[in-house]
């Protein structure tokens, strides 16, 4: 099934929807013509996230970026599920076969990427290629029982969650934002990105209960496409430890890192990001 519809409602005029074969709505836009590339947003994102890939990227690819159920614009039809991962996981699957898009280039950011590894495992005739930019989640090496996150990142967490669901929304985001980029990072950020997180401040205390999955040699064997692992230079450490255990887990497998960068590498440097993946997915 492939349809398209445009949404009258939504101010900005290049959105449009795709059905899934479950019923929901997947607001989503598109540029370009040639081989599908799908970005996957992350935490307090949308599609409007990868506007500096979409445009530049869409002279090389026919470029799509869905948001996610919950995300903004969160309009009742695109809410009928329970926010989580695996749910967005299976919606992204539908995205892609409501559009006919298989295989797809596959690129994920953060939470996102997260998505998009799992995706990849799942779904492996959906999926040409797979870049992961800072993937997001746990790691579980081995000889661990459980992997989880640091108990110092789930208290700040937590302090995050209790502030937004109290109404206090940019003191919050101010606080997410620099433990998982840089100190400063959310002063220092521009406009359109506050607007965009203030927009999906309410998927981030959701989001907190959602525990993602962990990634493990076993799970990660299972990714079978090639897959351009990327981090920036100055990302946070929990950030450039998944790249590094997914390098040596993933069978084709390489590594890519944004100089001067930390975790929006997409955003902050776009030019390299846009040549990095050009590079990958014309190999």
């Amino acid at each position: 099934m492939n349809m398209r519809t445009d949404h009258s409602l939504l101010v900005d005029p290049q959105l449009s929807f795709a059905t899934a074969a479950s019923g929901i709505s997947i607001p989503y836009v598109e540029q370009g013509a040639g081989e599908p590339v799908v970005f996957v947003h992350g935490s307090l994102c949308d599609y409007r996230y990868w506007d500096a890939q979409i445009a530049p990227l869409s002279a090389h690819f026919r470029c799509i970026a869905p948001s996610l159920s919950h995300y903004w614009p969160a309009v009742e039809a695109c809410i009928q599920n329970d926010f989580g991962w695996q749910a967005h996981v299976g919606e992204l699957a539908e995205f892609i076969a409501a559009l006919d898009l298989a295989p797809v280039h596959l690129v994920g950011h953060s939470r996102g990427g997260c998505v998009a590894f799992q995706l990849a495992r799942e779904y492996p005739r959906l999926v040409k290629t797979l870049t992961l930019a800072d993937p997001g989640g746990p790691l579980q090496k081995d000889g661990m029982q459980e992997a989880s996150l640091p108990a110092a990142t789930n208290a700040l967490r937590a302090k995050v969650a209790s502030m937004i669901e109290e109404g206090v929304i940019e003191p919050g985001l101010e606080l997410f934002v620099d433990s998982v980029s840089a100190p400063g990072a959310w002063r220092k950020s521009t406009a359109a990105f506050r607007r965009m997180a203030i927009d999906n401040a309410s998927t981030l205390p959701k989001q907190f209960r959602d525990t993602l999955p962990a990634y493990s040699r076993d799970t990660a064997a299972q990714v079978k496409c090639r897959t351009l692992l990327v981090d920036g230079q100055k990302s946070p450490r929990m950030f450039r430890n998944n790249v590094d255990s997914l390098e040596t887990w993933i069978y084709l497998a390489q590594r890519a890192t944004v100089a001067g960068a930390s975790h929006g590498m997409n955003v902050a440097s776009p030019s390299a990001f846009n040549r990095m993946l050009v590079s990958f997915i014309d190999a």
